[in-house]
């Protein structure tokens, strides 16, 4: 061989890791954390420690404008089928326990996607909360090959109840397992990873239930934030003695859940690691939507919370690594989100055609890969869980983010509207509220933030409260009827 066929070889080998062969399909992790807020990760300025969230963003690549729905279902059902809820009416509210409705039977999942791509084993370990009424709405009636945790949210992470019922399941058999649910579900998709690291590449989807409510810690994480004070956010030199401890207990608790969070993510990341399939893993995390109000600063500095369309309650902690693939020790600044996911996960698998309705998302890898560095785009945010009255919706464009509170802006009433327009290209934290300098922009957003609250079909998911006098759960949460 000559000289320069040599260098070029060795130029290919040097660019493309011995255990991964171009073009591989990788393995596939997709992380999600619950009501996690911007300043509950220590690598954005907060008091918790999350060292395992710190170094995968630091190893891999940090999404500075990750947008996600401001609530749990509608992220979820985003993040599979790649197309804004709103389309099949999974975007008004989230699925409570009582509520007979799912993610429909026509929509194309990620689970779905892979299994055309090849991946042989799809499990998913956490929480659902997508449909458990009826087996139709069962992930392993979704294109899940395993299924373990629960169907409902806001289980008790402790007894693993949920309107007086165990919600814990393995595929559609409720199991007696007990424990902290965050280690379990931990556990539960470590095991999974050695036990399918092999044959094919796998998908791992881990949706925790942490730290979303209720509030409780382990014991042994709480105390390590025993002299955390109530917080650092406004008003609380007003609160009683008794009102400003329960702030700041409620601050502990919250601090000992994601700190446990944090070394559940880390035992994933490890297990990896030991199967010797870091290099061709892609490990994806974000949070299903911003923090809570009830504790005041963990979405600073971002405006707003969870069920807000402000950024505290849309913009999320975010980072992808897959070293093979993804330079690390970078951050992306263009606005990316949980639409992106299935689209871009079809090109890394190599599938062209997903099989479903019109994808809403975009293959976003050149940005990943540095490629492309800006990116334009407009992004859409809807929520009415508490009704019609108080629906919040949301339109940003590159240079504008236009909000608009009150009722379904498809209506005509009386009473007027709250409008923030915000030139969120220079004001990416919301202080300055420019709708009067700007009526020509704010009237323009309107009619396209009209045309896609249009977009709900007749029968949504109702309002959260809807139906929830007399419903008496089921034993032990078994679904309904076979799967379809």
């Amino acid at each position: 061989m000559d000289q320069g066929k040599m260098i070029a070889l060795l130029a290919v080998c040097l660019l493309v890791p011995l255990s991964v062969a171009a073009g591989e399909a990788p393995n596939i992790v997709i992380i999600l954390a619950d009501d996690l807020g911007w300043a509950d990760v220590s690598y954005h300025g907060g008091y918790i420690k999350t060292p395992h969230l710190d170094q995968l963003a630091k190893e891999g690549v940090e999404l500075d404008r990750f947008y996600v729905c401001p609530m749990c279902s509608p992220t979820r059902a985003t993040l599979l089928t790649g197309r804004y809820p709103i389309r099949y009416g999974l975007s008004r509210a989230v699925i409570p326990p009582w509520r007979n409705y799912g993610l429909r039977t026509d929509e194309v999942t990620l689970a779905n996607v892979l299994e055309k791509a090849g991946y042989r084993h799809r499990g998913i370990f956490g929480k659902w909360h997508l449909g458990h009424q009826k087996a139709k709405w069962h992930p392993l009636a979704r294109g899940f090959t395993h299924f373990h945790g629960h169907y409902n949210g806001a289980i008790d992470y402790f007894t693993h109840l949920r309107e007086g019922e165990r919600d814990w399941h393995v595929n559609y058999q409720p199991s007696a397992e007990m424990g902290y649910s965050t280690d379990l579900i931990a556990d539960a998709a470590c095991r999974f990873i050695r036990a399918s690291t092999g044959e094919s590449p796998f998908f791992c989807y881990v949706p925790f239930n942490a730290p979303h409510g209720p509030l409780q810690s382990r014991d042994d994480y709480k105390n390590r934030y025993a002299q955390l004070p109530p917080s650092r956010g406004p008003g609380n030199e007003k609160k009683t003695a008794k009102a400003t401890a329960k702030l700041a207990d409620d601050r502990q608790t919250l601090a000992g859940m994601i700190s446990c969070l944090d070394d559940g993510i880390g035992r994933i990341l490890k297990t990896i690691d030991e199967q010797g399939i870091r290099e061709n893993t892609l490990v994806w995390f974000f949070s299903d939507n911003g923090g809570i109000g009830k504790i005041p600063d963990n979405n600073l500095p971002l405006r707003g919370n969870k069920l807000d369309v402000f950024e505290g309650g849309i913009r999320v902690p975010a980072s992808i690594r897959w070293p093979a693939q993804l330079k690390g020790n970078r951050k992306i600044a263009a606005p990316l989100a949980c639409l992106d996911v299935l689209p871009t996960l079809m090109r890394y698998a190599g599938v062209t055609d997903h099989g479903g309705k019109p994808l809403d998302g975009i293959d976003v890898s050149k940005v990943l890969s540095g490629e492309q560095t800006a990116l334009k785009r407009d992004l859409f945010f809807y929520h009415g869980q508490a009704g019609p009255e108080t629906e919040e919706i949301a339109l940003t464009t590159p240079e504008w983010k236009l909000i608009i509170h009150g009722h379904d802006i498809r209506q005509e009433v009386a009473d007027g509207r709250e409008t923030f327009l915000f030139r969120i290209s220079d004001d990416p934290l919301e202080k300055s509220n420019v709708a009067r300098e700007h009526p020509q922009v704010v009237r323009q957003l309107r009619e396209r933030l009209v045309t896609f609250r249009k977009l709900q079909p007749a029968d949504p998911v109702p309002v959260y409260a809807g139906g929830k006098r007399g419903f008496q759960a089921p034993k032990n949460w078994e679904v309904k009827g076979p799967p379809r």
